[in-house]
């Protein structure tokens, strides 16, 4: 059975940083594409980062392209994702994904394809 655990989220202000990390179990990330995603209170879900099973495709959305890093210790088959310069709009529920699913190079951004999700961690930020 597949389990994605995420951590590290919680209260900052604008401007600091905060590094997620999602220890997955039952899969490796070697061999499967992850995401990250989020979720503010009456939106939809939304991409926020992602990487292929060999790490060699990276996408990130606009919004937080050049402030956040999305990379991965496959020894520890955790995917981590590091915020910088966090502004209260980046405030949401932060959850990742896991797929094997080729066409994740091109749909990565869509929550449908992946088949394993964290139960997710909150982050806040305070202006």
């Amino acid at each position: 059975q597949v389990q994605l655990v995420e951590s590290g989220g919680g209260l900052v202000q604008a401007g600091a940083s905060l590094r997620l990390s999602c220890a997955a179990s039952g899969r490796s990330i070697a061999t499967s594409a992850m995401g990250w995603f989020r979720q503010a209170p009456g939106k939809e879900r939304e991409f926020v980062a992602g990487i292929n099973w060999q790490g060699d495709h990276i996408y990130y959305s606009d919004s937080v392209k050049g402030r956040f890093n999305i990379s991965r210790d496959i020894a520890k088959n955790t995917v981590y994702l590091r915020m910088n310069s966090l502004k209260p709009e980046d405030t949401a529920v932060y959850y990742c994904a896991s797929t094997i699913k080729t066409r994740w190079v091109t749909d990565h951004d869509i929550p449908a394809i992946y088949d394993y999700w964290g139960q997710g961690t909150q982050v806040t930020v305070s202006s």
